[in-house]
């Protein structure tokens, strides 16, 4: 295919739609997409395949290769498809608002799709809406104090970044292991009571006492929020030493 870049394939969201085929089930990217995002809610990446998703459309498997060239491409199309909506946090005047917003945002959207979690913090996310709440929220960070020029932003960036990948993916495997073990919190301290309380009573581990005895089961949504602020006062306020 030549292209203004040479011979190299177009991106999938620069490459136009196929025209339209005069066939029972009309079809788009938006739709595979959306079919795919559906199977991977219920079934997770490991149990989608471009034959599940034709079988769900009604159509035969090799018609969305005309769509998507491979696995890649659709993983790229429902990841951004995810980004939409997590891009309707908008803009707010403030900058902390809008990081917040957006934060939260990608919170609930890992936990609506939990799949997408597994894809946050690999390769570079590019697709348009992607890139549209990297925008905001790089543009929302450049304006806070203690950012004063491109290198205190991509710090600043990279430390919001991990923090909000590794939470979530923490949430959502903890979410998982409960689900697939059929094990809640109670039950599991309870199985590991005996073992747990003789370890302690050597008394080498005193602070991990504290926190098993002393330590509450805090709700997941405020810890996210307060950690997240944390974040946000020591990346943004603090001097440099």
């Amino acid at each position: 295919m030549d292209t203004p870049y040479g011979s190299a394939l177009l991106p999938v969201w620069e490459r136009p739609e196929p025209q339209p085929r005069a066939t029972p089930v009309p079809l788009s990217r938006a739709k595979i997409a959306a079919t795919a995002i559906r199977l991977a809610d219920a079934h997770g990446l490991d149990g989608l395949s471009v034959r599940k998703i034709a079988k769900e459309l009604g159509v035969g498997p090799m018609r969305l290769y005309d769509y998507v060239i491979n696995r890649s491409e659709l993983l790229d199309l429902m990841v951004d498809t995810v980004y939409a909506q997590i891009a309707e946090a908008g803009q707010h005047p403030e900058w902390r608002a809008t990081v917040l917003a957006l934060a939260q945002a990608t919170r609930e959207a890992a936990l609506d799709h939990e799949w997408f979690a597994d894809l946050l913090g690999g390769r570079p996310h590019l697709g348009p809406h992607a890139l549209a709440v990297g925008e905001s929220t790089a543009a929302a960070l450049s304006q806070a104090p203690g950012v004063r020029g491109i290198d205190d932003l991509q710090r600043a960036l990279g430390a919001l970044n991990a923090f909000i990948v590794g939470a979530l993916r923490r949430e959502i495997t903890e979410r998982r292991t409960a689900r697939l073990t059929g094990t809640d919190v109670s039950a599991w301290q309870a199985a590991l009571g005996p073992y747990l309380t003789r370890m302690l009573e050597t008394g080498r581990y005193p602070t991990v006492a504290r926190l098993v005895i002393d330590g509450a089961h805090l709700n997941a949504e405020e810890t996210f929020h307060h950690n997240l602020i944390t974040i946000l006062d020591g990346i943004t306020s603090h001097p440099h030493t």
